[in-house]
């Protein structure tokens, strides 16, 4: 997924560092012995000597129109030895539509492949750290994309029915080819059947959809900055963003010349099912994998970036929700990164913590990683801390009021309403966004209202996802609003803008085996920082159309509406000596589109407020805050 849009992601016990080697130029990798317990698998096979391999699958869709069932290519690595003895192993399985366009990793790896079509190189460390473990490793190209058929629907039936038909193979219930055209059959009977879906971005959304099918053999999703609703990541309750490209855009950049011309009707019914008014679709519906959460067996390991402005943390909001709702077991991963992979902000932790992850729901070893605390958060960079459920235990609701303050459009935020008949106004700058907010949120600005607390008198943490209501009059007929939550006070953070708040380092480190074609070696990642005197967690944005949900409807001049805006889920401390801020305001550039005209707007203060995710309730805030009568 890009930065423009969506194209271009317990702290475990005992953790030892794997090997690392600082190469000068490609050699093959040595595969590591962890030196840990036996309960984990080990790397006794050889990766050199692994049987490499590509099948095509069915998928029971006919996407492109041409009168014949899609084929999906699947490029397989898996132990030789373990197949010369009759031992069946797991699959770990990356379905993807971006492995010969723009790659996988900061490295942009793409698949490679010899002469006769075999596959050399396969992206990123998976196929190099735990095929010699005893995992086969199959890369999916989605369809539409390097060798498969159809074409990409983006999130949709197709794709995800393409992931499915591969789990379906592994399990004897698809049908494969050792062609993409011919007729040879071929079988999965070296694997188990248990499989393990991984993959970041829009890898991890087929993580989420797969997984909201409920298939068979299963076992565990690790979605990487995953969306979960394909709606949530082109509209905030009707407002848009990403409007020069849209969904049938990103479906097409990921395809050749030759299939744009052949997927012309996908590209129709893509444009057609998404109307730039931010109204709910059929076609949403077929991207909303949250209204599966009911089916879901697998259990979820989730990891996000809490400044992700890509895959937006809304997506978090629902889908984790209806996950425990349903029982379904799970685990988290927060960091202060952006759209960034573990592999590059906590490396030697994420592999030694995946590879027990792997080991327990796809082998079926008791290593006790269910056990461990649901949540791993980053607090500052580097910096981590456990939950043993998330949100924690304790979290509550605190309804927080913005009220008038010394100065028009700078206030306070507490416990008390404001005074019935007091207003704030701004005037939509589309020129401004949260950072340029956030730095005047002390003083009187036309593009915004900002509301602060007090200095904190001890630490004051929200953890999960909140929302504001505002009563608004605009003075014309379109609005887009935006609310913010800001930490004011200097602090050092994950320069999120800057590489996703990492940096790649010429350096090189290895991670299990490795060949002269896939040395499974790859540039070190080390925190990219910044110093701040406030910083923006979390955020949400609408469209005022909006106000009622779905249909969008017209809005009137001079006439006052209330509306909700969702914020993206957050785990934040503001520190003691710090204040807590809510800022409103019109567009974000350049997080949503500006509205057609350009409004005023007035907020009824009396008739808003938020509703805060705060670890210990209503009554932490109040003691934070100085604001505790009880």
């Amino acid at each position: 997924m890009r930065n423009k849009g969506f194209l271009k992601r317990t702290v475990p016990a005992a953790a030892t560092a794997l090997l690392a080697a600082v190469v000068a130029a490609p050699a093959p990798a040595q595969a590591a012995s962890s030196g840990r317990s036996v309960d984990e698998s080990t790397p006794v096979y050889s990766y050199d000597r692994a049987v490499r391999e590509t099948v095509y699958v069915e998928t029971g869709k006919d996407s492109d129109g041409d009168g014949r069932t899609d084929r999906v290519a699947v490029d397989i690595i898996r132990p030789r030895e373990a197949a010369e003895q009759g031992r069946k192993v797991p699959v770990i399985m990356n379905a993807s539509p971006y492995f010969q366009s723009i790659g996988r990793g900061p490295e942009s790896q793409v698949k490679t492949y010899d002469e006769q079509g075999r596959p050399l190189q396969f992206p990123l460390y998976y196929d190099n750290y735990f095929v010699p473990r005893g995992y086969a490793v199959a890369l999916v190209d989605q369809p539409g994309t390097n060798r498969s058929d159809g074409c990409s629907d983006a999130g949709g039936p197709s794709d995800v029915a393409a992931a499915k038909s591969v789990v379906d193979w592994f399990n004897g219930r698809a049908n494969g080819y050792t062609s993409r055209t011919g007729d040879g059959g071929a079988d999965a009977d070296w694997t188990t059947g248990s499989v393990g879906l991984i993959g970041k971005s829009y890898d991890g959304s087929i993580a989420n959809g797969l997984a909201a099918t409920g298939v068979e053999g299963l076992k565990t999703v690790v979605p990487i900055s995953g969306p979960s609703s394909w709606y949530d990541y082109y509209f905030y309750k009707g407002a848009s963003t990403n409007s020069t490209e849209g969904i049938a855009g990103h479906a097409r950049y990921v395809e050749t010349d030759e299939v744009k011309a052949r997927c012309k009707a996908m590209d129709k019914a893509l444009v057609e099912g998404s109307p730039r008014d931010g109204n709910w679709t059929g076609m949403w519906q077929d991207r909303d994998y949250v209204r599966g959460a009911d089916k879901v067996r697998a259990s979820v390991f989730a990891v996000h970036g809490l400044q992700d402005l890509n895959v937006r943390t809304q997506h978090l909001n629902r889908w984790w929700d209806a996950l425990a709702e349903n029982g379904v077991e799970r685990k988290i991963w927060l960091s202060t990164a952006a759209h960034t992979d573990p592999f590059e902000f906590r490396r030697q932790e994420w592999v030694t913590t995946l590879h027990r992850w792997f080991d327990h729901y796809l082998m079926g070893y008791d290593n006790g990683v269910d056990k461990e605390p649901m949540a791993d958060v980053e607090r500052a960079p580097g910096q981590w801390t456990t939950d043993r459920v998330w949100p924690p235990s304790g979290t509550g609701r605190a309804t927080v009021r913005p009220a008038a303050g010394p100065a028009a459009g700078v206030g306070t935020l507490g416990a008390e309403p404001a005074k019935a008949g007091t207003t704030a106004e701004f005037t939509d700058d589309p020129a401004l966004g949260e950072l340029d907010w956030a730095a005047d949120a002390d003083r009187p600005t036309p593009a915004k209202a900002s509301f602060a607390t007090r200095p904190l008198g001890r630490d004051l943490r929200l953890s999960g996802h909140g929302s504001v209501t505002l009563k608004v009059t605009p003075t014309t007929n379109s609005a887009t609003l935006s609310a913010v939550l800001v930490d004011l006070g200097p602090d050092t953070i994950r320069d999120y803008k800057n590489g996703g708040g990492v940096s790649i380092l010429p350096e090189k480190e290895c991670f299990g085996s490795g060949t002269t074609g896939d040395t499974g070696c790859f540039k070190k990642a080390v925190p990219a920082t910044k110093k701040v005197e406030q910083t923006v967690f979390s955020r949400g944005w609408a469209d005022l159309g909006h106000y009622a949900g779905f249909p969008r409807r017209e809005i009137t001049p001079g006439k006052q509406y209330d509306i909700t805006l969702d914020l993206g889920t957050a785990d934040h401390v503001v520190p003691a000596g710090h204040r807590l801020a809510l800022i409103v305001a019109g567009t974000d550039k350049p997080y949503i589109d500006a509205p057609a005209s350009t409004p005023k707007l007035t907020v009824d203060l009396a008739g808003s407020a938020a509703e805060l995710p705060v670890v210990g309730g209503y009554r932490a805030f109040a003691r934070a805050t100085g604001d505790d009568r009880t």
